[in-house]
């Protein structure tokens, strides 16, 4: 449910749609409406109503049916352009990012809802003929025209949503505050610290996966579900956000109990009900996969360091976003998730990243393209210097170790005025001892 959720939020179609349809109901509906009260509505309400004949009525519907598809025209082209700037400038992995803006989402929806409702109702507007008398639906058009008027100023409120939403500033925040949920989700505050895992037997199966793309969901119940009726204990060798290839192996199941390896039928069925359990699409999602928001962030910062665009700041500012992600994450358990029986023994072993991982992604392309400007290899000391402070029991002193490490080896191959140098190496060391800077 949470996938289908997730891609029906990122896609623009939906709410559009379903305005679209209840548009085209309503516009057929509040004509006959409007024909039940004619003529038993008091005063003080006819006089706010359209007061037109069936001619006047035809050219305000029509006016405003062809005013609206010009204008959802131009709001879908300029979201087009918008998504082509932050795919180019920023990062192609931010196309799902901008496309469940639920502002664009509501305001298509506002702009073809509108149009839908006057061209339903443009059809009940009569002249009087020998077969009948004439029929205005008064309140039906008053209704078009108020949606045509509110059209006009979230018309406006769009173009400045637009200006606001394509800066960078606004993009990091958005990828930020969507991977801090998922951290939330995933590695909840209450996440007990994993427990040792329990090692394959030489009688497990590797099981193979049926169909290629990315992984990004695993059901969880079913997988359970599978591991108690097998009697066996079933672990997935791959993060979520991992690409998964047709034919290779990516999990691993062994009999809970020691004893002889799994019948043919029973390998069978668990290699049925594991793939089954496993969800693949062709592009990642942040539904179960937090590494990617990490590599949206670090894509964005790599793309500021690329000689074509030389934007350091940027990439600091990136990197400040991924440093309150990770001290978000020091005080919690990342890594491998276990699902216990009542027993207490682990039957299914998920595979998620651990801290290490996710710190590993932050520095790695930054630190590759650009430690040669000294704001941003500054930035890198201060990013390990901010992790150090939050890690209060200091669990991950040696990944942060083997980060700085890396740091010093990058920053001494790279050329520098010696005072850069100098500060650089001074801030190094403080990070090394852990004093403040």
């Amino acid at each position: 449910m949470a996938q289908v959720l997730d891609m029906l939020r990122t896609q623009l179609w939906p709410v559009p749609a379903l305005a679209l349809a209840v548009a085209v109901v309503l516009g057929g509906a509040f004509p006959a409406l409007d024909a039940s009260v004619d003529g038993r509505l008091p005063q003080s309400v006819t006089v706010l109503l359209f007061g037109g004949g069936p001619e006047a009525a035809r050219s305000v519907l029509q006016a405003i049916a062809g005013s609206l598809i010009t204008v959802t025209s131009l709001t879908f082209s300029l979201t087009v352009v918008t998504l082509q700037l932050a795919s180019s400038q920023f990062s192609p992995r931010l196309l799902r990012t901008f496309a469940s803006d639920r502002f664009v989402h509501g305001t298509l929806a506002l702009f073809l809802a509108t149009f839908a409702f006057a061209l339903a109702v443009l059809r009940s507007v009569r002249t009087e003929t020998s077969q009948g008398p004439s029929f205005v639906p008064e309140l039906s058009i008053t209704i078009a025209y108020a949606l045509a008027i509110a059209s006009i100023l979230v018309l406006v409120l769009f173009l400045a949503h637009l200006t606001r939403e394509i800066r960078v500033e606004t993009m990091m925040e958005r990828v930020a505050s969507e991977t801090r949920d998922s951290m939330d989700r995933i590695f909840p505050p209450t996440r007990p610290a994993p427990s040792a895992e329990p090692t394959a037997t030489a009688v497990g199966v590797r099981i193979r996966c049926s169909h290629s793309g990315f992984l990004t969901a695993v059901n969880k119940k079913a997988l359970f579900r599978a591991a108690v009726e097998s009697g066996a204990v079933i672990r997935v060798d791959r993060e979520p956000g991992s690409s998964l290839i047709e034919g290779t192996p990516f999990a691993t199941a062994w009999p809970l109990a020691p004893g002889p390896a799994f019948a043919p039928e029973t390998s069978d069925q668990l290699r049925e009900k594991v793939n089954a359990a496993v969800e693949t699409g062709f592009e990642r999602t942040n539904v179960q996969d937090i590494g990617y928001g990490f590599r949206q962030l670090a894509d964005v910062a790599a793309r500021a360091l690329s000689p074509g665009i030389n934007d350091p700041t940027t990439a600091v500012h990136v990197l400040g976003h991924l440093s309150a992600l990770l001290c978000r994450l020091a005080d919690r358990n990342p890594g491998p998730e276990l699902l216990a029986d009542d027993a207490g023994m682990a039957r299914v072993i998920l595979a998620q990243p651990r801290l290490g991982d996710l710190l590993d992604l932050a520095l790695g392309q930054a630190r590759l393209y650009g430690v040669r400007d000294p704001a941003v290899a500054e930035r890198l000391l201060v990013l390990l210097q901010e992790l150090s402070w939050c890690d209060g029991q200091g669990r991950y002193r040696h990944q942060i170790r083997e980060q700085l490490d890396a740091l010093r080896e990058a920053i001494d191959a790279a050329t520098y005025l010696q005072a850069e140098r100098s500060r650089l190496q001074a801030l190094a060391d403080a990070v090394e001892s852990g004093a403040p800077r």
